[in-house]
C-alpha cells in the first residue's frame, strides 16, 4: 500500500468514528430516562392541548372524563349488586 492511500484509509476510518460517536450520542440522548418522560408528555399534552394555537380540545377531555367517570359508576353498581349482607 502506498502512503497516499494508507493515509487516505486513516482519514476515512477518522470521519467514520466521529460519525459512529455522534449516533452513540444521538442514541444516549434518546435513550435517557428524562428524554423518554418529556417525549411522553409533550404526546399526552398534545391530545389534550392544540400545541399550534394552546386552545384545549374540549372533544377529547369530555370523551376521558366521560370514560372516567362511567367507569367509576361501572365499579360503584357492581359492588353494590355483589355486596352480600
Amino acid at each position: 500500500m502506498s502512503k497516499d492511500q494508507t493515509s487516505s484509509l486513516e482519514s476515512e476510518i477518522e470521519e467514520i468514528r466521529e460519525r459512529l460517536a455522534g449516533t452513540i450520542d444521538e442514541l444516549i440522548y434518546r435513550g435517557s430516562p428524562k428524554t423518554i418522560v418529556q417525549r411522553q408528555v409533550a404526546a399526552v399534552k398534545a391530545v389534550y392541548v392544540n400545541p399550534i394555537s394552546g386552545e384545549p380540545r374540549m372533544g377529547n377531555i369530555a370523551k376521558t372524563v366521560g370514560g372516567v367517570v362511567g367507569t367509576v359508576l361501572l365499579m360503584a353498581t357492581l359492588r353494590k349488586i355483589t355486596k352480600v349482607n
